[in-house]
This record gives structure tokens, sequence and C-alpha cells, in this order.
């Protein structure tokens, strides 16, 4: 029969080797360059173009195993707006519609992140645009989490989509040519932040 000290030792090992067992989520920087936020709006319900804006950038802490875990922030800089047209460019980042000067970027970050298939989940945060803070969430797929083969960095890949009201943050100019309802579509790669774990880490290691 063990003593009070066994059982007490015995409970510690075990506890400490759950705790060292526990995985945390790894951290991950964006990577700009490979990273794009698009957008597709009805245009007086003739078509839906595509906008992009490019070069964001932030951070996310990520566990394949365990998706609950995971955070992410994110900024958008609004001034790197493609339309395909200069001045179709400058006339909605005026101040009738993103106010570009006073609101130059748009921020994300998640609440809470559900694991909802074996590669799809939802990220739910707040999205701020404009100047104002509402609710939004992300349908996302990841898409791969492994060694990049030319960087030899752990990199991952999300794609994600969401619906949004531009009039929910303060966006409510020409009505009768552009749509109320903006569909998101980003496209996101993430570098593992600690390079000395990708140095120790066979090169052929998948993932």
């Amino acid at each position: 029969m063990l003593s009070w000290t066994g059982l007490l030792t015995s409970f510690a090992l075990a506890w400490s080797t759950g705790v060292l067992a526990a995985k945390t989520p790894e951290n991950y920087a964006l990577d700009p360059v490979h990273t794009r936020v698009a957008f597709q709006v009805s245009h007086a319900g003739f078509s839906n173009p595509v906008g992009s804006f490019s070069g964001s950038h932030g951070h996310l802490a990520f566990d394949a195993e365990d998706w609950s875990t995971a955070t992410v922030d994110v900024t958008v800089p609004v001034t790197s707006l493609n339309l395909g047209d200069a001045d179709w460019q400058k006339r909605i980042l005026d101040r009738t519609f993103f106010d570009a000067k006073k609101f130059p970027e748009a921020h994300f970050v998640s609440t809470r992140v559900e694991k909802t298939g074996d590669h799809t989940g939802q990220v739910h945060g707040e999205l701020t645009l404009h100047g104002i803070t509402r609710p939004v969430t992300l349908a996302v797929t990841l898409n791969a989490l492994k060694r990049h083969p030319l960087t030899l960095r752990r990199t991952v890949g999300f794609s994600a989509t969401a619906t949004i009201h531009r009039k929910d943050f303060g966006m409510d100019a020409w009505p009768n040519v552009v749509g109320d309802e903006i569909r998101l579509i980003i496209e996101a790669e993430a570098i593992r932040s600690d390079r000395r774990a990708d140095d120790q880490e066979p090169a052929h290691a998948d993932p």
C-alpha cells in the first residue's frame, strides 16, 4: 500500500508528465507576399468585380491538433487597395467610402476558433473597419501545414471566406450603384516564428 508521500509523488509525476506532454500552439508570422485579402461587391447588378488588398501583416498561433487554442491578429493596409483603375481607387479611398486618410488600416482579432471538419473551421472575431468594430466569422480551410519546399521553413496556409455588409461599417454611399453585401475572399500563408525549431527538424520532415 502506497504511503501519502508515495501517492503525492506519483500524482506530481503524472501531473508534470501531462504538462510536458501537452502541446501549445506554435506562433506564425503572416507572409505579406503570399497573403491577399480580396472582396466582391455588386456593381449596379451588372457584375461583381473584385478588389484586393496586399501587404497584410500580423500573427497567428495554431496547433493542428487543437484548433480551439488558435488565435489570429491581422492588420490590412486599406491604402493598398487595387481595383485595376487608379481614378476609381482614388474615389473609393476618399471620404465617400473608406476614408483611408483617417482610417488607413483594417484590423481583425479572433475571439474564438472552432474546428468543423478534418480541415475546416470557423474563426469568430472582431473586424475594425472605417473606425467601426463589428463581429465577423470566417469560414476557414486549412490547405497545408508543412515545410515549404523552397525556404524549408514550417509554413501554414489557409483559405477563408466571409460575408459582411458595408452599411454596418458606416459606408452607405451610392446604394443604387454599389451593393451592400460584401464577399470577402482571403488567401493566407504564415511562417513559423521560431527559426531554431526549423533548424532542429530534419529537412525532409513533412509535416
